[in-house]
């Protein structure tokens, strides 16, 4: 009988051992629970605000037209350029001539490269409506003609802009300008400085962007503007 109960007492004590060994880590396995349901339960914070940024920049976008700027990398590979062409306006500059006149004088007192010319709408390529004069920010921008400023502004394709307009029909508009120095409705001289050339509006590199239009046609500037004028 004496060994039946030892035995029974090894055999008790084998099977309820690890029981009390694990009633003794249900405390630790139910922090461990908390613990991890509380780092869920930040981590879902953080999952749900990141939405709400990213929902938050996406209407900023729209509301900004940012749709419209492609990405500068991208925007870099997808526009075709023109082969660059240094483009100095020699001699000495002229004397501002008073009154409206033809666009034909250079806008630029410093050299600068062309790095993308006018490209017709209905190609194989996007559409240029101007030509492209490389230089740093803040170079004086000079009216290519007398005439009255139509509109001075900025907006997400031209950034600051100047749009002037001269005799016949005429009209050239300044693009991508770090500053505008004139106002809507004022009177400006041929050669006289209307702003400071930027990498405002949809722009990978500062330069100055120049149309030059008659009506509702599209000039070429370089057929039109003379370099030896400015």
């Amino acid at each position: 009988a004496g060994l039946v109960l030892l035995l029974a007492a090894l055999v008790f004590g084998a099977w309820y051992a690890p029981l009390l060994k694990a009633a003794a880590s249900v405390p630790r396995l139910r922090e461990d629970v908390a613990r991890l349901e509380a780092e869920n339960a930040k981590v879902r914070e953080l999952a749900a605000a990141l939405d709400s940024v990213e929902l938050r920049y996406d209407r900023l976008r729209e509301m900004v037209g940012a749709d419209i700027v492609p990405d500068p990398i991208a925007l870099a590979y997808s526009l075709p350029l023109a082969p660059p062409v240094y483009a100095a306006a020699p001699g000495p500059r002229a004397a501002p001539v008073t009154g409206r006149t033809l666009p034909n004088r250079w806008p630029l007192d410093a050299a600068g490269y062309m790095t993308r010319g006018l490209v017709p709408a209905g190609g194989s390529e996007e559409a240029h409506t101007g030509v492209d004069l490389a230089v740093t920010i803040g170079t004086p921008v000079r009216a290519v003609g007398g005439g009255t400023v139509l509109d001075s502004g900025n907006d997400p394709e031209y950034g600051i802009f100047v749009l002037l307009s001269h005799p016949d029909g005429y009209a050239s508009k300044y693009g991508h300008l770090s500053r505008s120095l004139v106002r809507t409705g004022q009177l400006v001289d041929a050669g006289e400085v209307i702003g400071l050339s930027g990498n405002t509006g949809r722009s990978t590199a500062p330069h100055l962007h120049l149309e030059i239009r008659q009506g509702d046609e599209t000039i070429d500037p370089l057929t039109i503007v003379n370099e030896d004028l400015r």
